[in-house]
């Protein structure tokens, strides 16, 4: 994919590159640098009762085609472990209301499951997590995202970051999170890691129906395997004011 004039790639595009080593390199970096333009988020969720959406939730006959990709489960064989884990985490008080549901089990992950940064590939089930009770956060995001599918709510998986004070230090990394569409209301975020709904510090970077499908960055490395010395993501942000 090649970039649009001045380097920037168009939304919704993926740049793809091979580079080739005409000698020996000790190391591979990968730089990627971006300005974001941040809008008001949608009201909290104390706003949200006029456009309070019943469980279990309806799509428009226009939406089912699309929305259900969304409500595949990645882990079907844990459907039965998964359905009784949600059934034992969500009050009868929040059942008519499909927004309270979500953040609901973001609360529960975030009381029952211990943060833990992982670096190895791929991600974790949910019968997993449940049973170690600690995960990173595209593992908490994976539980969340097949609890909602199993409540027939179409999710999807996003990766990106966090502008936070370990962001602006140059010392954060990057960040996974879900996002569940709800009628009237569109894709709603929720971070499990956090405990919150998403708001403006989140900043998507890829969406996908499955977990693979926002790697940052994918390839394949040939050598042995005692060259390979570690793998370091590094997340820095900056404030510009506007027109910088």
């Amino acid at each position: 994919m090649t970039p649009a004039p001045g380097g920037i790639l168009p939304f919704g595009q993926v740049g793809r590159a091979r580079q080739g080593f005409l000698g020996e390199a000790a190391q591979l970096e990968i730089f990627c640098d971006v300005v974001v333009e941040r809008s008001t988020p949608f009201p909290r969720q104390d706003f949200h009762k006029p456009w309070a959406v019943p469980y279990p939730v309806t799509y428009d006959v226009m939406e089912t085609a699309i929305a259900s990709a969304y409500q595949q489960s990645v882990f079907p064989h844990e459907a039965a472990t998964l359905c009784d884990w949600v059934d034992r985490q969500l009050p009868i008080a929040v059942r008519s209301d499909a927004e309270e549901m979500m953040m609901a089990l973001c609360a529960s992950i975030k009381r029952d499951i211990e943060y833990l940064r992982r670096s190895e590939k791929g991600v974790q089930s949910p019968s997993q997590t449940l049973q170690y009770a600690r995960g990173s956060c595209r593992d908490m995001a994976t539980l969340m995202l097949e609890a909602a599918r199993s409540l027939g709510i179409a999710s999807r998986f996003v990766s990106g970051y966090l502008h936070c004070a370990a962001s602006e230090a140059g010392r954060a990394s990057t960040h996974a999170w879900m996002e569940a569409y709800l009628p009237a209301l569109g894709w709603r975020g929720f971070d499990p890691t956090l405990g919150e709904s998403a708001d403006r510090e989140h900043v998507p970077t890829g969406v996908s129906h499955h977990p693979r499908g926002v790697m940052p960055i994918s390839g394949i490395y040939s050598g042995d395997r005692a060259d390979f010395r570690e793998m370091i993501v590094q997340v820095q942000t900056e404030a510009l004011e506007a027109g910088d």
